[in-house]
């Protein structure tokens, strides 16, 4: 178990940590040069850049779904800012980095108090935004199973963080949630590149790349028309 735990905590930390980093870069990248290439193929070159920022603020603070769905709204967003501050700040997690890839933050990490009941309310609020998901016809109707997978899969090294950092347990029992915590991060971070995650790293030009893309290249309505079947008439 020893062996298996200095392997994840170094060699495949390192590794599934690249690429992350890899992918998330690439996804990026490709998004940008899509945006592009879908500006060179408009009629329409301008866009309107009020527009874009409106709705990325819109995007990035959902005020609107507040008024249409203030618990679910309010819960989401606590629970996904509990899933990106609780590891970045954690102070074993500032550690391993350290040790792992040369990078500290130690300074900035939280205190085991308040990391332990952002943990908590991270779990119960990922739990309960599954149940509603589960629970709305309208919202399982249009959800994938990756869509209940993931909040399980994001759950499952919270749960077993806390457990192993709280609970007095056998060494033999904590050794092996311990490996579990790291390795379902691990899964984690290789995941996300190629998952719908990955809107993580494309949330401030997501609107930008939406707003230009969404626009029909040269003579496209004309080929629509021709492949309808309705050349020559109004549409």
């Amino acid at each position: 178990m020893d062996a298996w735990l200095e392997f994840a905590k170094g060699p495949l930390f390192r590794f599934s940590f690249a690429i992350m980093l890899l992918g998330l870069t690439r996804v990026l990248i490709l998004s940008i040069i899509n945006g592009f290439e879908a500006k060179g193929k408009a009629r329409e070159k301008k866009l309107p850049m009020n527009y874009v920022l409106k709705l990325t603020f819109g995007f990035v603070f959902p005020i609107r779904s507040f008024r249409v769905k203030p618990l679910y709204s309010v819960i989401s967003i606590i629970f996904h800012i509990g899933l990106l501050l609780t590891p970045i700040f954690l102070f074993d997690h500032a550690l391993l980095f350290e040790n792992s890839i040369g990078i500290s933050w130690i300074g900035l990490t939280f205190s085991k108090y308040f990391a332990d009941w952002l943990t908590i309310i991270t779990i119960i609020f990922g739990v309960i935004l599954l149940l509603l998901r589960f629970s709305n016809r309208a919202s399982r109707s249009i959800s994938r199973k990756q869509d209940f997978i993931w909040p399980l899969l994001l759950i499952v090294p919270f749960l077993t963080g806390y457990i192993c950092g709280n609970s007095e347990i056998n060494p033999d029992t904590y050794k092996a949630f311990l490996l579990i915590h790291i390795l379902s991060g691990e899964l984690i971070f290789l995941l996300l590149p190629f998952t719908k995650i990955a809107h993580c790293i494309l949330m401030p030009i997501s609107q930008w790349i939406t707003a230009r893309s969404w626009k029909f290249a040269p003579y496209s309505p004309e080929e629509v028309s021709i492949a309808l079947g309705k050349e020559g008439e109004k549409i």
